[in-house]
């Protein structure tokens, strides 16, 4: 497996190249965004994934795993920082990030959720996922104008295409596919970002805000992604079919007024 470390503080790159190589990874390192654009676009074979800080000299760490997410959908990409607001980790998984470590920050701890990243991506990877196409559709509908296309990362409502983040699309996804359960905030938590540290349920109802804007013909009065009081979510495909709305609640949920 190979990595890349993009941190412009020499001494903790080499210190991690050292103990990713002692662990049997195959290591590079770039000090900036733009070297590191560089080192991944003639790597080969290509990085398996990326340690990425977030305070880079030239271009930041939230432009970079843009960039990244433009060249590749299924690397891994963990951002190191020693930024530590909400706001932060959020921008960085709105620009792509799978999981979100703080510095100062535990080294076993950071090889394991190295590993727990890498051995995920594997599995999600186009090839390797190929003999599950069927299972998997590629694309779906919601309702009678909303689709979604997993392999491009877009939902399209109308005539108006919006490209999702990876952790969008999971959260998504997840909700098709157990459309019509009532899904606790802990379920999906452990079930989507079973490996990242920085979610909370506070994180759970911002993305489930952020979906509601873009597939609900009502985000204030939501009929797709409903709130269940007191747990968490269910998602209804087709709201006029449905026939368990007693278990929904309105937007009064506190969790939504909370992220609002």
């Amino acid at each position: 497996m190979k990595i890349l470390i993009v941190e412009d503080e020499e001494a903790l790159a080499k210190g991690l190249k050292f103990n990713f190589e002692q662990e049997g990874f195959e290591v590079e390192m770039a000090g900036d965004g733009q070297s590191a654009l560089s080192l991944f676009d003639t790597a080969d074979p290509p990085f398996d994934l990326l340690i990425l800080d977030l305070m880079l000299p030239g271009m930041s760490g939230y432009e970079t795993c843009r960039e990244i997410r433009k060249r590749d959908q299924f690397v891994a990409v963990l951002v190191l920082s020693a930024r530590t607001l909400s706001e932060d980790r959020t921008m960085a998984f709105d620009c792509g990030a799978d999981q979100y470590m703080s510095k100062p920050f535990a080294l076993p701890e950071l090889i394991s959720r190295v590993r727990s990243l890498l051995e995920r991506r594997r599995v999600m990877r186009p090839a390797e996922a190929a003999a599950d196409v069927d299972a998997q559709p590629s694309k779906v509908s919601i309702g009678d104008n909303v689709q979604v296309d997993f392999d491009r990362f877009e939902v399209t409502v109308g005539d108006e295409t919006t490209e999702l983040t990876r952790m969008e699309m999971q959260l998504l996804r997840y909700f098709i596919e157990h459309a019509d359960r009532v899904l606790s905030r802990a379920q999906i938590m452990g079930d989507v970002w079973a490996d990242s540290g920085a979610m909370s349920n506070r994180s759970i109802d911002n993305f489930v805000m952020r979906l509601r804007r873009l597939i609900e013909p009502n985000p204030s009065e939501p009929r797709h992604i409903v709130s269940v009081r007191g747990t968490g979510y269910r998602f209804v495909a087709s709201p006029d079919q449905d026939a368990g709305g007693d278990v929904e609640s309105s937007t009064d949920d506190p969790a939504d007024e909370a992220t609002a």
